[in-house]
């Protein structure tokens, strides 16, 4: 068996890599709290070529820079491992039906086209600090997982759930009794989508591999634990911003002109921010949303635990979850990875477990003269025939997902991110 470092949380990183995928990594390889056992990579934002290129552009952009800046080697602990970093190639399509992708945002190759405007990032071999194989990524996952302690091991999932689902369909038994965290990235539950007006995109790109693994009806022998899932939905991580102006005049002073900043990692971030930053302004935005790096602060802030009723209660301080029951729409035309809530237990409009359409039926019924009846909330719960079916019905065999709901705030992670990945002083944004 094999012990990770004392004190650190050892990590599977499965991801996408584009834009803000390459932040987290680099945000993740900056935190001594964790331990980048691999990195899983997996279609999404782009191809899976291009995507296991990016991270062989990540590690050698840092390699290039230790070499000038040795004094910075402190700054990113992860990528001096005594063991090296694992990275492997997963999934390169969803479970089922097309592929799509986020190049539309994250430019054909995940980071803005920099292998056409930026050829001083193309990647010479394979660097040094990587362990590079041909293993099948969902092995090398579940050997991870085999090899290690017990529930020590966080996935970190900031890309679709295609490579979970397919550990799961291979080995359900060893994913649901030695995986000790499962944190992701995806879904939109009260808010809008970002890929279309209802599914945030880690969803969109494969909604099947979500039902299986956070559906009602599981269909593996051992279900995916959600004691020990944790989303982080659009609804948390939107917030979360890094405003292009504050880049410029903190990070890099160059950036948005035709000069290079002299530091690699700086130049290199910079160098497919320019083209987020368009991309953003299109949108009349100029600030990039952190949502995989929220991702990265959380599995920091939640470290598994074995006692199974404390998984949510040893987090950092101001971190919060709740739990919330939704289902994943795989197929419709306009709906597809949309998160559908069930709102019947929500207090602010309904009894708790009361269906709506039951609800105003019994009111009329009774001949209710109090006008409009969707704005009434009633005290307790309506009785109809079917009450304990219904409650029965809004609470199936899925006894909920946790979600944060809280983070110690934008501006605390944009003082931690700067500080970590370019090493600028821990001082308020």
């Amino acid at each position: 068996m094999t012990h990770h470092l004392p004190g650190k949380i050892p990590v599977i990183f499965d991801t996408d890599p584009g834009v803000d995928d390459i932040i987290a990594l680099l945000f993740a390889l900056s935190s001594p709290e964790i331990n980048v056992l691999a990195i899983l990579v997996s279609y999404g934002n782009t191809d899976a070529a291009h995507a296991y290129s990016n991270v062989l552009k990540t590690y050698q952009v840092i390699q290039r820079h230790m070499e000038l800046y040795p004094e910075d080697a402190a700054r990113y602990p992860n990528f001096f491992n005594r063991i090296k970093t694992i990275v492997c190639r997963g999934s390169d399509g969803p479970l089922q039906g097309e592929l799509h992708s986020a190049s539309y945002f994250h430019g054909r190759d995940g980071l803005g086209n920099i292998h056409e405007r930026h050829t001083e990032f193309d990647v010479s071999g394979h660097p040094e600090q990587l362990e590079c194989t041909d293993e099948s990524g969902i092995d090398v996952a579940l050997r991870l997982l085999r090899e290690h302690e017990a529930r020590s091991i966080t996935h970190i999932a900031v890309g679709p759930l295609t490579n979970l689902a397919r550990m799961m369909q291979k080995d359900s038994e060893l994913v649901s009794t030695r995986v000790g965290r499962v944190i992701c990235m995806g879904g939109a539950l009260d808010v809008p989508g970002n890929t279309s007006p209802v599914a945030e995109f880690n969803f969109y790109a494969d909604p099947f591999a979500v039902r299986d693994l956070l559906g009602s009806k599981s269909p593996y022998t051992f279900p995916l634990p959600l004691e020990r899932f944790l989303l982080l939905p659009l609804d948390i991580t939107t917030p979360h911003q890094l405003p292009f102006s504050l880049y410029q005049e903190r990070v890099d002073s160059c950036f948005d002109s035709s000069n290079a900043s002299a530091k690699p990692i700086t130049h290199f971030t910079s160098s497919f921010l320019e083209h987020t930053r368009k991309v953003m302004n299109e949108y009349e935005s100029d600030a990039m949303e952190l949502h995989d790096i929220v991702a990265v602060w959380c599995a920091i802030a939640y470290p598994p635990f074995s006692d199974e009723s404390r998984f949510m209660t040893n987090a950092a301080p101001g971190w919060k979850a709740i739990k919330r029951l939704f289902d994943i729409e795989c197929t419709g035309e306009l709906t597809r990875g949309m998160l559908v809530v069930d709102r019947r237990n929500d207090k602010t409009a309904y009894a708790p477990g009361a269906n709506r359409a039951q609800v105003q039926a019994e009111l009329e019924k009774a001949h209710w003269a109090g006008g409009n009846l969707e704005s009434v909330a009633l005290p307790a719960q309506v009785e109809v025939e079917s009450a304990s079916q219904m409650k029965n019905d809004a609470k199936g065999s899925h006894h909920g997902v946790w979600c944060v709901s809280e983070t110690p705030g934008p501006e605390a992670l944009l003082k931690t991110l700067l500080a970590r990945v370019w090493g600028i002083a821990n001082q308020a944004p």
